[in-house]
């Protein structure tokens, strides 16, 4: 393994970072109603996206509400996936069946590799979620949170359209 070819070719370095301040209120919330945004649903903080980072990777805080919620197995042909437990127990299928983790447990999961990952515990969880490259999962989540918040409940070829534009393969 090398070090993959120079994308930056300037000799003194720039002043380029980007912080993010640890009290930002959350990018989005997916859940069904305002009253979940006090005690239940998902806040989603959008750390580095594909965009903000020229397509490296996404990075996301994913925090999640003590209601049962999370994503059923399935894969990706396009992107890795990374999970990295903040707090509780989080509930990871790593390709083989469903493992609870707890703080400090990291999952990664390569191009094709079957996941999933679930709250069932009654109490809140967080974690990272780390993809590369950084593809537009933004857009994927923000779709998930007005169905949540609407109410309205996709037909199965609804699904499997959502699916296919944001490279998700349910199994």
């Amino acid at each position: 393994m090398s070090y993959p070819e120079p994308r930056y070719l300037g000799e003194t370095g720039e002043s380029s970072g980007v912080l993010r301040a640890a009290g930002t209120e959350p990018d989005l919330f997916i859940g069904p109603s305002d009253a979940d945004r006090v005690h239940g649903g998902t806040r989603v903080h959008y750390l580095g996206t594909g965009g903000s980072t020229g397509g490296a990777f996404g990075l996301y805080r994913w925090e999640m509400g003590p209601k049962p919620s999370g994503p059923a197995p399935h894969f990706h042909r396009t992107i890795t996936e990374s999970f990295y437990v903040l707090s509780g127990t989080i509930r990871l299928h790593d390709g083989t069946g469903w493992k609870d983790t707890s703080p400090g447990d990291f999952l990664f999961v390569p191009e094709g590799g079957v996941h999933g990952f679930r709250n069932e515990s009654g109490e809140p969880a967080s974690m990272l979620l780390l993809f590369t490259p950084g593809a537009p999962r933004e857009g994927y989540f923000e779709e998930l949170a007005e169905i949540a918040a609407s109410g309205r409940r996709p037909d199965e070829a609804e699904w499997e359209d959502i699916y296919r534009r944001h490279d998700q393969y349910m199994v």
